[in-house]
């Protein structure tokens, strides 16, 4: 009976032992999962941004599959796509979007052009083009002049509505610039009884209206200020304006 009595007190003291040093085990690993995990966090943290970056910047699972062209309109989609030349296949994230900017920016008739990437797939190319505000012939085409006197584009036929600009031999870019300001700051009504405009240099521009009148205006400064004088003369009874001065113009009958 005492044996039995020692043998239940030993297994006892036994069970009491091991689920101390449990006790214990548990709060070693606590103690050491307290030290270690902070470290884990961070490890786990780089493995998830090393998976992103493989994936945006190196998988083809961001990659371009298409490309779309908004805004124009004398240039056709094609043209565009092909001045843009993106590279499909190529991570979205990798596309240099502003080489692909210069690129379409370069054709004579886009004035301004904006690149950006349409998340997931696509690259997004918006075009601005030019707006003639004058038509000039070279080598037996028409061409464009925007406000800023740049020859774009070719137009067959002209667009309604917009003089004629003749140029001579000598005709400089300067002077190309010095007409598009001038056409520029006619008003709408004045504009529609211009029939072309003839240019020698940057100072020697003169107007010929549709009834064959003509305007000596001189360079494009104080365009505003000669519109509104010719405006005025028009109603006198003249076959030519000199507004070259705005301030002293004169007529001749």
């Amino acid at each position: 009976m005492a044996s039995s009595t020692r043998t239940r007190t030993r297994d006892a003291g036994e069970r009491t032992t091991q689920q101390t040093r449990r006790r214990f085990a548990r709060r070693q690993w606590a103690r050491r999962w307290l030290r270690w995990k902070p470290v884990v966090a961070l490890v786990a943290l780089v493995a998830l941004a090393v998976a992103g970056v493989y994936t945006v910047y190196f998988s083809d699972a961001l990659a371009v599959d298409g490309v779309e062209v908004t805004g124009n309109s004398r240039l056709s989609d094609e043209q565009v796509l092909a001045a843009a030349d993106v590279p499909v296949g190529e991570p979205l994230a990798r596309v240099d979007v502003d080489a692909i900017r210069g690129r379409v920016g370069s054709l004579a008739d886009v004035a301004s052009v904006d690149v950006s990437r349409a998340w997931p797939h696509e690259v997004l190319v918006t075009v601005v083009e030019r707006t003639p505000v004058a038509v000039l012939e070279i080598a037996g085409s028409l061409r464009g002049l925007d406000a800023t006197g740049v020859v774009f584009g070719t137009f067959k036929p002209a667009p309604p509505g917009l003089p004629r600009v003749r140029t001579t031999s000598s005709t400089s870019a300067d002077a190309l610039r010095e007409v598009a300001e001038v056409v520029s700051a006619l008003p709408e009504d004045l504009a529609a009884t211009v029939d072309h405009v003839e240019v020698e240099t940057v100072d020697r521009i003169t107007l010929v209206l549709r009834d064959d009148r003509v305007v000596r205006w001189g360079s494009a400064a104080q365009s505003e200020e000669k519109a509104a004088v010719l405006e005025a003369l028009l109603g006198q009874d003249a076959r030519e304006y000199d507004v070259s001065v705005p301030g002293t113009p004169t007529t001749i009958r």
